[in-house]
């Protein structure tokens, strides 16, 4: 377990510069935290904008105090710190720091680094409830059709004993958190802000439910407010903390597509659930399949786990329809059921004609539809059984 001084000086250099910093990450990963933090309150960064974020805000002061005051209201919180020094660190999320999103020209779609901390409320270990996590992401203005299926995949994931992942928002967010509860299972919500921040308010209830049964985690201590840039950059621990994203539904600019393409440049499975085409709301979802060919439609449970799950196991059945009375008919029987008139009554032979099979197999054949009901013995030959009009199921495949 990592000792106060190395948490204390993550704590503090997250609170110089924002979490998914490449420099500061660098910089911690060549020097440890302690040394990183004596360097970046010097100014020993080379990078010139993380440099000059950093000199912004120490106008504020030393952070060590400030961090050593979060520590202390996370302890009151009943929250916890975990730092990659600790055993219940998640590994799977230093895959971040080779990620590269192509044409990213803004500082959310550069700045993708790892955590140097994560804030936790809630009694289960960090890295065993995200070992075998999904994600399910989507808009906050969500449909009722969206809300159904993030509800019935979280609620299905959760019972097959899989976290439930997302980021406590509206609509599908929402729904997903509400799903895995119902169900009795896990779920993690990411959150954009301090840990003790309810956010949205009317979340509250929801987070405390959370809480009791699952996770709430954040990169910011304790204070930090819900900025509009921290969705983005909070999006990039769902995508890689899980073993996999479910995109349910995204307008074409919704912050749930650019979860999805975090996780496409992480090459996790980014699945997608489709919607209606006259949808704005599954206008994003559309678009991921259009342009990735390595995202996969997913329309169940099933199907999710198939690609997230272990090779060669937890593979999705294969739809059927309805068995059919004349599914269990072989070819030849088959034939001769077709052969037979609509009307009146046929003789072996003719039959065994029209079918073109022998009539010694004819006759074998003929017994078993008289047996299986298809057909009636009558004035020495056969007529079928009913003189109904055949229905949908009695067509051909």
């Amino acid at each position: 377990m990592a000792d106060a001084e190395i948490k204390l000086a993550r704590v503090a250099l997250t609170m110089l510069a924002e979490p998914g910093t490449r420099a500061v990450h660098q910089l911690v990963a060549r020097h440890g935290p302690v040394v990183a933090l004596d360097m970046a309150l010097a100014g020993e960064i080379r990078d010139k904008a993380a440099r000059e974020a950093v000199q912004a805000r120490l106008g504020a002061g030393d952070p060590r105090p400030s961090a050593e005051t979060a520590l202390a209201t996370g302890d009151r919180l009943g929250a916890r710190l975990v730092v990659p020094e600790d055993d219940d660190w998640p590994t799977q999320v230093s895959a971040l720091e080779h990620v590269r999103l192509p044409g990213a020209d803004r500082r959310v779609d550069r700045e993708l680094a790892p955590p140097l901390c994560i804030w936790v409320r809630g009694e289960w270990p960090l890295a065993e409830a995200f070992d075998r996590s999904v994600a399910i992401v989507g808009s906050r203005a969500s449909t009722q059709y969206g809300e159904h299926v993030a509800t019935d995949l979280a609620y299905g994931l959760a019972e097959r004993e899989w976290t439930v992942v997302s980021g406590g928002a509206f609509g599908i967010d929402a729904a997903a958190h509400r799903g895995a509860l119902t169900a009795g299972g896990l779920t993690i919500a990411v959150l954009a802000c301090g840990i003790e921040r309810a956010y949205p308010v009317a979340h509250t209830a929801l987070f405390d439910r959370i809480i009791e049964t699952g996770l709430l985690i954040t990169e910011w201590p304790p204070g930090a407010d819900p900025l509009r840039p921290r969705f983005l950059i909070r999006n990039r621990v769902i995508a890689a903390a899980t073993r996999g994203t479910v995109l349910v539904e995204a307008a074409a600019r919704s912050g749930a597509m650019q979860t999805m393409r975090r996780a496409l440049a992480l090459r996790r499975p980014a699945l997608v659930v489709p919607g209606p085409v006259t949808s704005a709301m599954s206008v994003g979802c559309h678009e991921i399949l259009r342009q990735h060919e390595t995202a996969r439609l997913v329309t169940n449970v099933g199907e999710v786990l198939e690609e997230v799950g272990r090779i060669g196991s937890d593979l999705a059945p294969v739809p059927q329809g309805p068995e059919r009375p004349r599914d269990q008919l072989d070819d030849q029987a088959s034939f001769l059921l077709e052969s037979m008139p609509r009307r009146g009554v046929i003789t072996p032979d003719t039959v065994a004609t029209r079918a073109g099979v022998d009539i010694r197999t004819a006759l074998r054949k003929l017994t078993l539809l008289e047996t299986l009901g298809f057909i009636v013995r009558r004035d020495g030959g056969y007529a079928l059984a009913t003189t109904r009009r055949p229905t949908v199921e009695d067509e051909p495949p």
